[in-house]
């Protein structure tokens, strides 16, 4: 029996985690290793020799990606074995997420699939429906799409007018109304659409067909980037469809939403983290080969800052991002012991770790930006031409921060989870803030035995900790009921979560990596970076939240404890950087 402790949901600022509680990439088994090295040769040789002609939407081409996807098994990785899937577990989906993530607009298309197109039907469908549908979803046969965006209804979900009215017998509904931003829609054949009976508060959920009369399309979108992605308005009509294709229960239509979403979000932190890892090998790669004043340009050391940086904020995300795959792999396994069913255990697993999918789905996007943007930097002005493969990344990559949830709307979603849970009861933070805010008034102890391993660093993401509960409870007992309106402070919190979310992440990373006998020295220098530059952005965020709503003494107590806690001591993250850099300059790839 394994001793593994698994914290809950946001748990993590007020526990300490121990490395050989986490999951790391550097233990992927065998089985996972073919599995993602599957995935890799299907890009090498379906996608990336057509990326030209799915990007001008060659009719039938992204359908028959998906449909020879499929055949290899890739769109049933988490679908149950009695329903035609592979029936793997969450680090192992993850895993497939990110590889098949440097596909470009074939991974937009695959993810909407595999995720939004399947899951609603796979967790929240009958025994009937699941027959029907999942098997043929799983082998590529039929592909899915997911309605819930409307023209008045983005963020606010749930204030969509799409209306489903039953039959006067009761045995059918009759749908009206229009969803916008419809992924896979130019070629579904399976949608869930989501939609108001009569004149309920919630949505609920119901599964059509293509082929159903009363359903058009707009033409295609004409879009920044994800160009060959199919993306409609599609709009029901006088739709008539049986009562036996309602989705759930009646108004759970805004649960089933959010509670997919939740996978969605972590999935898509996935995806960019594979996007990132093949854009920093290309940057690389092109570095290698660009000379300018006699040399690769990738001597130079700003490009090597570059380099480093992008590696960095990779190995940040991956860390965390299988730290939380594998916290709700061991939670659905769990509830799975207890005698849950698999498909309630797994919504129980991702309902439980709402709060970190929110937080890695805003760090996967923004990782991802910054790695393509200076990707084009490094570039220089291939980088802004088409015939170079860098401007294609970086268009695509910047839909990542407003689908799934704007990151905007992630950050106070992630504060937001983590305080109701704590004035539930559920998680006991408050406890923990008060005695932070106590320790204010106390004369600091800087008699420090750093004779550990990383028992500095570990004493700094302690402190960081110690400035979130410090910020977040002053935030919560002043502005009580009005906290909710306070979205830059809301914000300000998130990214001080998130920031110590990674930090730990990172370190138990390097810990473990240690512990396994792994060369760990660069992942520890990566590690020690952007904990270093972490401080500075806790400071901030810290000092600006604080600034806003506390004055007179209060406040000067308040700086003079972020300030405490936010404290670094000195590092050469020049030399640092330069270590990571010539190390994948050697390698010519991102070898992390």
């Amino acid at each position: 029996m394994s001793d593994k402790k698994t914290i809950k949901g946001g748990e993590f600022l007020i526990t300490e985690t121990e490395s050989k509680d986490i999951f790391i990439p550097e233990q992927y088994d065998e089985e996972q290793n073919m599995i993602a090295q599957s995935c890799l040769d299907f890009l090498e040789t379906e996608i990336y020799p057509e990326l030209e002609e799915i990007d001008a939407m060659q009719e039938g081409l992204m359908a028959s990606k998906l449909t020879k996807a499929g055949e290899l098994g890739l769109c049933g990785i988490s679908v149950p074995e009695e329903l035609g899937g592979f029936g793997k577990n969450f680090v192992t989906s993850m895993l497939t997420a990110e590889v098949t993530g440097a596909g470009y607009s074939f991974a937009v298309a695959l993810s909407a699939h595999t995720g939004i197109g399947t899951l609603p039907i796979l967790y929240y469908g009958t025994d009937a429906q699941k027959q029907e549908f999942i098997p043929k979803l799983a082998s590529g046969e039929w592909k899915g799409c997911y309605c819930l965006t409307e023209p008045s209804s983005g963020s606010d979900a749930n204030s969509g007018k799409t209306k489903a009215i039953p039959t006067a017998d009761g045995e059918h509904y009759i749908i009206n109304g229009q969803k916008m931003w419809i992924t896979n829609g130019g070629f579904a054949h399976v949608l869930t659409v989501f939609a108001k009976i009569e004149d309920d508060k919630d949505l609920s959920a119901f599964i059509l067909t293509a082929d159903m009369a009363g359903i058009t399309m707009n033409p295609e979108e004409k879009k920044l980037g994800i160009k060959g992605s199919s993306t409609r308005q599609i709009f029901f009509n006088d739709v008539k469809i049986s009562k036996d294709n309602l989705l759930g229960k009646r108004q759970e239509g805004f649960k089933i939403a959010l509670n997919i979403l939740n996978i969605g979000r972590a999935k898509l932190a996935g995806a960019a983290l594979g996007a990132s890892k093949a854009a920093v090998s290309r940057s690389i790669q092109f570095a290698n080969e660009r000379e300018q004043f006699g040399r690769s340009i990738s001597k130079y050391g700003a490009i090597r800052f570059k380099l480093a940086e992008q590696a960095i904020k990779c190995f940040a995300t991956e860390s965390a991002l299988y730290r939380l795959s594998q916290n709700i792999t061991d939670t659905i396994e769990a509830h799975e012991a207890a005698g849950m069913d698999k498909q309630e255990a797994t919504l129980e697993g991702l309902r439980e770790y709402a709060a970190e999918c929110a937080l890695l789905k805003v760090h996967g996007s923004e990782t991802l930006d910054y790695v393509v943007d200076e990707g084009v930097q490094i570039y220089g002005g291939m980088g802004y031409s088409a015939e170079a493969d860098m401007e294609r990344a970086y268009r695509d990559a910047r839909i990542n921060r407003i689908f799934e949830g704007t990151n905007e709307i992630n950050r106070m979603l992630t504060v937001d989870i983590i305080l109701k849970r704590a004035m539930k009861g559920e998680l006991n933070i408050l406890e923990p803030a008060m005695k932070v805010a106590e320790q204010l008034m106390e004369i600091p102890d800087f008699d420090f035995d750093d004779s550990a391993d990383y028992a500095a660093e570990r004493r700094v993401i302690g402190n960081f900790k110690k400035a979130v509960l410090l910020t977040a409870g002053a935030a919560a007992k002043t502005l009580a009921a009005s906290l909710a309106k306070e979205q830059e402070v809301l914000m300000n919190i998130a990214d001080m979560v998130m920031e110590t979310y990674i930090c730990e992440s990172m370190l138990l990373r390097v810990e473990k990596m240690k512990s396994m006998g792994l060369n760990f020295e660069l992942q520890e220098k990566m590690m020690q970076t952007y904990l270093y530059d972490a401080a500075d952005r806790m400071h901030k965020h810290g000092k600006d939240a604080v600034n806003s709503f506390v004055t007179g003494d209060e406040q000067m107590g308040m700086l003079m404890g972020i300030k405490r806690f936010t404290k670094h001591g000195p590092l050469n993250v020049k030399e640092n950087r330069q270590a990571i850099a010539q190390k994948m300059v050697a390698e010519n790839k991102y070898c992390f």
